[in-house]
């Protein structure tokens, strides 16, 4: 999940602790552990119980390999933070990030360029022109709202001003969870500028209960009825709601329009001087296999990042479902990474945050 305190998580079951391995192998020091391979990555693609994308792929790439992977999750624009934090001594050998961080990650200079076996499956939209990142899974942005108190969803941003929604509404923070970003990036959209969004949340910061570093977390506060609504992504939602029944998905639309999305994937990137670079190449190329794309719906409930690869399993179907009648429109990513910071500080001054 996206947390407020980054933790390390060893993704497979080992005796050795992530700070004893990354302070073994910082650099290209001669003590590093070949068969290690450290992740950065946003939340959503690991299971709350071991039965996430992630935890599949991981498990199947250490039988293959031999190579152990290390991996620290938390919000998209905190990984990067992180990586920049350690360019002198880098810790990392991937990082998978929601845009617009994976492009942040590139302008900072974080990323080597490197294009996985089956890229070219990957649509131009969905990967760098400079081969320095490529999205491991399709994901769309969607909010989440339990559906046991609410009866039907919302269907229009204006719904969510209702004084019912006081204190039982919330949203992960901008700038710092990719998934709290795209909420400026569909309001934007949707209200047609950055004007009328900013105008728009600031009405709805008062029924907001506060800034959340974590999207991840919402999802049982809403389950429970802690909160009526919260933003989230559709693969996260959907996996999320197979243990949680009362979680329900939507598309916010403004009142007389049509309810948009957009695409916002995992997109992964080999890390700059990784101390790992070799065993970073071999997991990217192991994730964008047709075996773990194949996996992407039926265990990690998202979309293949390959048009090759078709889903018919029973989740596809389902999540072909929730999209229906939603218009997918397609941001600005290099216009939102220029601008991500002028865009996050009229947030906060528009929200008071």
């Amino acid at each position: 999940m996206r947390r407020n305190t980054l933790k390390p998580i060893a993704a497979v079951t080992g005796s050795i602790a992530l700070a004893a391995t990354l302070s073994a192998c910082g650099g290209n020091s001669a003590a590093s552990d070949e068969k290690t391979v450290t992740v950065y990555s946003a939340d959503g693609l690991k299971g709350e119980n071991g039965d996430g994308w992630y935890d599949q792929v991981f498990k199947d790439f250490t039988k293959k390999t031999g190579i152990k992977v290390e991996y620290v999750e938390g919000g998209s624009g905190e990984m990067v933070q992180r990586a920049a934090r350690e360019k002198s001594n880098t810790q990392a050998d991937v990082i998978v990030t929601l845009p617009p961080f994976i492009q942040q990650a590139d302008g900072k200079g974080l990323l080597q360029k490197y294009t996985p076996q089956g890229a070219d499956q990957v649509d131009g939209a969905d990967k760098a022109a400079d081969g320095t990142w490529t999205s491991v899974v399709n994901n769309y942005f969607g909010f989440a709202y339990n559906k046991k108190d609410l009866k039907t969803a919302p269907t229009t941003w204006d719904e969510l001003l209702d004084g019912k929604y006081k204190n039982k509404l919330q949203y992960s923070t901008p700038g710092v969870a990719g998934d709290g970003t795209a909420v400026v990036v569909k309001a934007m959209h949707d209200f047609g500028g950055k004007k009328p969004a900013m105008d728009y949340l600031k009405k709805l910061q008062a029924n907001n209960v506060g800034p959340s570093a974590s999207t991840g977390k919402l999802a049982p506060k809403v389950d429970k009825g802690e909160l009526l609504v919260a933003n989230g992504d559709l693969q996260m939602s959907f996996a999320q709601s197979k243990t949680m029944p009362n979680l329900g998905i939507w598309f916010p639309k403004k009142a007389g329009g049509r309810p948009t999305s957009f695409a916002l994937p995992y997109a992964g990137g080999l890390v700059k001087n990784a101390p790992h670079s070799e065993n970073g190449k071999k997991l990217l190329d192991f994730m964008l296999s047709t075996k773990a794309q194949q996996q992407v719906s039926s265990i990690g409930g998202g979309f293949s990042a390959r048009k090759d690869v078709k889903a018919t399993d029973e989740n596809a179907i389902a999540l072909a479902k929730v999209m229906d009648g939603v218009e997918i429109f397609e941001p600005d990513w290099n216009d939102i990474d220029k601008n991500l910071q002028t865009y996050v500080a009229d947030w906060k001054s528009a929200t008071g945050s």
